[in-house]
């Protein structure tokens, strides 16, 4: 009698038995070749540090030939280890260049096991991983990710630190066979001498100095290979917006840009770009750590949508990316969620004000009436006019005011920030400028009596969208308030209805947490959200925008797994600024911006007191 498993319909054959005879579904298979890559590594590691468990078979002949199969086999054993380790990040990602490098490893590893521990377990190990890679190598086809050379400097100093460690646990690994007690400081330099294929310090018996010289002069020839490896490979710039790419956002923007506040923020340089088969919808992306970023809604006619989002989640695909989107709306979320299958939790809300609701009368418009108030009689004068009003003297000391009045060293913004002030085809954004002269006023000031700056971009042909928010630290509190106050009491003369301020993150919680009857955990999430305000401002931004009496438009992560969420967070973090790998700002180069943007490289994309999107 015989069961036929492939197909099988009459349930004989139990649901379990089925999937273990069949293997792995193919999405589960580089998790799991990653994590198998990740045990053969430590397990090359460990036969590579560590004196040999057992006796060998083969003791004999690495006596006759000490310092050549012994030694040797060791240290490929430890370089292979360390290789592997490198490549499972990559497998899990379905990599094809860690598939390709995984493949020459793996018999390597098996082989070093084999002459030098004779560990049948080990070897085994190896081949097996080495036959599962082969079976599934149509699941690693992943391109490579965007990549520069500084990559090169990052991997010789993590290597180098790793391997100085790993240095330590090699030349301490072998108590017995150490003459004399040599310090930490004789071991420390020992390591590094044994990096740079240089005797060191400290002695051992019966042929160890060998083992140990090989090992470390294996970690050092890594550091370096790999190191040279990634200062000369082709670079694989990330994706940039070019001409053509802005002319037909523009287009698209110029006949559905009142749909979404954030969609000017897609013209950011730094951003790329896929459309609809039709060309009528667009999906604006950033990749960041493996994550390809989209902010905010799709571009163009809702009915495309759903051409740029598939588009996208191919690009995704064929990169092995993690596909997430930050700061969507509610039409938005529910367009990915239908059509990618993702999921959709809410990030927090847009503060709105609808200019002709709002007054500065009233009980609960106090405390900002008597604020511009106090200001206005120290002296303070507001200007609000549309960029392409201000001529070019004055828009330049715009932009180095602006640059100079940064908190930062890295400008921060991503989904809510534009990045530049003043470029071509911006003249339609509105730039709102405090003054203030008087006799204390240093004559020679830089800029005059320029004391604060706030940026609002277009959003559609009657909205506004504040960009950036910036002030004079000698200036009198409260310039931020006065400045848009002046904005929304200016914007029906500009044609301005409506206005979006910054973005509150998790504000519902901390909105429904300090009201009375609010339960327990509601007032735990509520604390915790109080105390991450510390870096990261999210009280005080709900505070403020509050301030205004806007209305709050509910705003989207749209994520593929939950597992995702720390990583999407990571990287939205790194888009916005919050999480900087580059140098500091004395050891950066300044690059001179792109001709087809003179200002861009200058203008801050910040506000004052946070960063408008999570």
């Amino acid at each position: 009698m015989s069961v036929t498993v492939d197909g099988d319909k009459s349930g004989l054959v139990p649901v379990r038995v089925r999937r273990i005879l069949r293997g792995p579904r193919p999405e589960k298979v580089p998790a799991l070749v990653g994590t198998a890559c990740t045990l053969i590594g430590f397990v090359d590691i460990a036969t590579g540090v560590f004196p040999r468990f057992r006796a060998s078979r083969m003791r004999a002949l690495a006596e006759v030939l000490p310092g050549t199969i012994g030694p040797l086999s060791s240290a490929l054993a430890l370089s292979a280890g360390v290789l592997l380790l490198l490549l499972a990040h990559g497998l899990k990602r379905r990599k094809r260049r860690a598939w390709r490098a995984a493949a020459v490893l793996l018999p390597v590893g098996a082989v070093a096991q084999f002459v030098w521990r004779h560990s049948v377990l080990g070897t085994l190990l190896s081949l097996v991983l080495l036959a599962f890679l082969l079976r599934h190598r149509g699941e690693f086809a992943a391109l490579p990710d965007p990549r520069s050379r500084w990559r090169a400097l990052a991997n010789f100093v993590v290597m180098g630190a790793g391997s100085i460690a790993l240095g330590l646990v090699i030349v301490s690994a072998h108590p017995r066979r150490v003459i004399g007690s040599p310090s930490l400081a004789d071991r420390l330099e020992h390591v590094l001498y044994g990096l740079f294929g240089v005797e060191g310090p400290v002695r051992y018996t019966n042929g160890v100095d060998w083992t140990v010289g090989y090992s470390l002069g294996a970690l050092g020839m890594l550091t370096a290979l790999t190191t040279i490896y990634l200062a000369f490979r082709p670079e694989h710039p990330a994706a940039r917006l070019t001409d053509e790419d802005e002319v037909r956002l523009r287009a698209l923007l110029d006949q559905h840009g009142g749909r979404d506040s954030l969609g000017h923020f897609a013209l950011r340089s730094d951003k790329g770009v896929v459309f609809s088969p039709s060309g009528k919808a667009a999906v604006c992306y950033r990749v960041v750590s493996g994550v390809m970023l989209a902010s905010g809604d799709p571009i163009g006619d809702v009915e495309a949508w759903p051409g740029a989002i598939e588009r996208f989640m191919d690009e995704a695909k064929a990169h092995s990316w993690t596909p997430a989107v930050m700061g969507c709306s509610e039409t938005g979320g529910q367009v990915w969620t239908r059509e990618t299958g993702l999921d959709a939790l809410e990030l927090g809300d847009e503060a709105v004000v609808d200019v002709a609701d709002f007054s500065l009368a009233g009980r609960a418009m106090r405390n900002v009436r008597q604020m511009v108030k106090r200001i206005e009689r120290n002296g303070y004068t507001t200007q609000v006019r549309r960029v392409r009003d201000l001529d070019d003297a004055e828009l330049e000391q715009v932009r180095r005011a602006a640059a100079d009045w940064r908190g930062t060293d890295t400008e921060r913004g991503f989904s809510m920030a534009l990045g530049r002030i003043g470029a071509p085809g911006d003249g339609d954004a509105v730039i709102a400028t405090a003054h203030k002269t008087d006799a204390d006023d240093a004559p020679d000031s830089a800029y005059g009596d320029l004391k604060a700056i706030i940026h609002l971009v277009p959003w559609g042909p009657d909205g506004m969208s504040l960009e950036l928010m910036r002030r004079d630290r000698s200036a009198d509190p409260g310039m931020n308030e006065l400045l848009i106050v002046a904005a929304l009491q200016a914007s029906p003369d500009l044609g301005i209805a409506r206005v979006s301020l910054n973005f509150a993150m998790f504000r519902s919680a901390l909105a429904r947490g300090e009201k009375i009857g609010a339960g327990p955990v509601l007032r735990v999430w509520r604390g915790l959200l109080v105390f991450l305000s510390r870096w990261f401002q999210i009280e005080s931004l709900y505070k403020f925008n509050a301030k205004f009496q806007p209305r709050w438009e509910p705003r989207f992560v749209v994520y593929r797994k939950s597992r995702d969420l720390p990583r999407i967070g990571f990287a939205a973090m790194q888009a916005e600024g919050f999480v900087n790998f580059s140098l500091p700002r004395p050891f950066t180069r300044r690059r001179p911006a792109p001709a087809r943007r003179p200002c861009a490289h200058i203008v801050p994309a910040a506000t004052e007191r946070g960063i408008r999107a999570a």
